[in-house]
């Protein structure tokens, strides 16, 4: 719930004043957003972990589910495939560290980010509201222009077109 500050224009010499709060609670938002169709499936959550991670791939198995599915991870901790079962449906890319904009999701959550800076919430519930309303807003047209790697295109309709 902590504010995230960006900047505003004020004349020349004026400090803007922006209203600060510095609580520190979390949600997580685990999603997957296809730069080709523009689709998109969302949870949040309350945590991150390998388990969670998990039960968020089950769920995105049964989303769609006669669709084959590539989810580009990173290297986060909860990333780890060690002992976890990907359904048949999914698979998944591992990107190098230190390349967010390889993965499609860091896409979109900076989008999230840069319409969340100066922003207040009152309470949790008011901020996880307006990250649904902002989730569920986002039109396929919208997802696919932030998503829309050529290079994850190319390889796309390289594979799929021939």
């Amino acid at each position: 719930m902590m504010n995230h500050l960006g900047k505003y224009i004020t004349a020349s010499g004026v400090k803007p004043i922006v209203t600060y709060q510095h609580i520190y609670k979390t949600t997580y938002l685990y999603g997957s957003y296809s730069p080709i169709n523009g689709d998109s499936f969302v949870w949040e959550i309350n945590g991150v972990s390998t388990n969670i991670f998990q039960a968020y791939l089950r769920e995105f198995s049964t989303h769609n589910p006669k669709e084959y599915k590539i989810v580009v991870i990173d290297n986060a901790g909860f990333h780890s495939t060690k002992n976890i079962e990907v359904p048949q449906n999914i698979v998944l890319l591992r990107i190098p560290p230190y390349n967010p904009e390889l993965n499609p999701c860091e896409q979109v959550w900076q989008y999230i980010k840069n319409r969340f800076k100066n922003q207040r919430f009152e309470s949790m519930k008011s901020l996880k509201q307006w990250l649904s309303e902002m989730v569920c807003e986002m039109k396929p047209e919208t997802i696919k222009s932030i998503t829309g790697n050529h290079h994850f295109l190319k390889a796309f309709n390289t594979a799929f077109n021939n």
